[in-house]
């Protein structure tokens, strides 16, 4: 049976993730408010921060700047989008 949370990003109730995607306490904060669709938005979002910015995953500074962008994305109900990105016009 599917799982179903309050998604705190989408501010309905969505099905939730079949498990923390991140590790830690923030890891089971997303597994409990966000749901599939709020995570794939974020992953969305952090895939265009990484190449926009041409982040080195294995640099500490990169992989720290991603979880506070995440956060604020997540959480926080900021807008996060990488800086010079223009979406494609259909």
């Amino acid at each position: 049976m599917t799982r179903m949370i309050q998604c705190t990003k989408l501010k309905k109730e969505a099905e939730g993730l079949d498990y923390p995607p991140y590790p830690g306490e923030v890891g089971t904060k997303i597994w409990q408010t966000i749901s599939k669709e709020g995570w794939q938005q974020w992953m969305d979002v952090q895939t265009r921060l990484v190449n926009e910015n041409r982040l080195n995953l294995a640099d500490v500074r990169a992989r720290k700047y991603l979880r506070e962008q995440m956060e604020k994305f997540l959480f926080e109900d900021i807008d996060v989008e990488a800086q010079g990105y223009v979406p494609p016009s259909d």
